[in-house]
């Protein structure tokens, strides 16, 4: 082993001591920022879970309405089939309703869009007359 003189020594407790001075000076504020930024991104990831899970009982919600909404309207387009159905015309006139098969010899609009069946693509029953 090597033997160190004193002048050896105290340098070598110098650069030793300069060294935790610099590194000091490196890291002085350092443990607050990483600490910072860790509970900024902790509190960012609980904002984004938050907002996903309104989202999607937002959407979850949306859907129930819309599947009621189908299920009323097949259910109506349905009781549409069973009975007589009856439209109102306008003519210049007069206004009257009249069946929709239009034995009186009147405009039939079965979807009840103002545009007569014969003129109309796709009635609501998918049957033309």
């Amino acid at each position: 082993m090597t033997t160190f003189t004193p002048d050896q020594w105290i340098i070598l407790g110098l650069v030793f001591a300069l060294g935790l001075l610099v590194g000091m000076w490196l890291t002085s504020g350092g443990r607050r920022k990483w600490k910072t930024r860790y509970n900024e991104e902790v509190e960012r990831r609980r904002t984004l879970e938050r907002e996903s899970k309104d989202r999607e009982a937002h959407w979850t919600s949306r859907e129930k309405e819309w599947r009621e909404q189908d299920s009323l309207r097949t259910a109506a387009a349905g009781r549409h089939r069973d009975g007589p159905r009856f439209v109102e015309t306008r003519d210049d006139e007069t206004s009257r309703v009249t069946d929709i098969h239009g034995r009186d010899g009147q405009r039939r609009d079965v979807d009840r869009d103002g545009v007569p069946d014969r003129d109309d693509r796709r009635p609501a029953d998918d049957r033309r007359f």
